[in-house]
């Protein structure tokens, strides 16, 4: 399974640091940066529509999409 969140699509992004050298900025350290996924659990019962195709499963999840899934109304 791949480190992307299976309910929105975020994935790993590549970012530059930017350091500072006498007095100018040089972009010279690159890093990949990935989204805090989570293993959840998707209730069967689930009442938004763009989580009912998980219901029952267990799926890896960004934290943005988990704190959504908990504002049940």
């Amino acid at each position: 399974m791949a480190k992307q969140c299976a309910i929105c699509g975020k994935k790993s992004r590549l970012v530059w640091r930017l350091v500072k050298l006498r007095g100018k900025y040089n972009p010279t350290i690159k890093r990949r940066v990935y989204p805090n996924l989570q293993w959840v659990r998707i209730p069967p019962n689930v009442k938004k529509e763009s989580y009912r195709k998980f219901a029952g499963k267990r799926i890896l999840a960004c934290t943005k999409c988990i704190k959504a899934l908990s504002k049940r109304k």
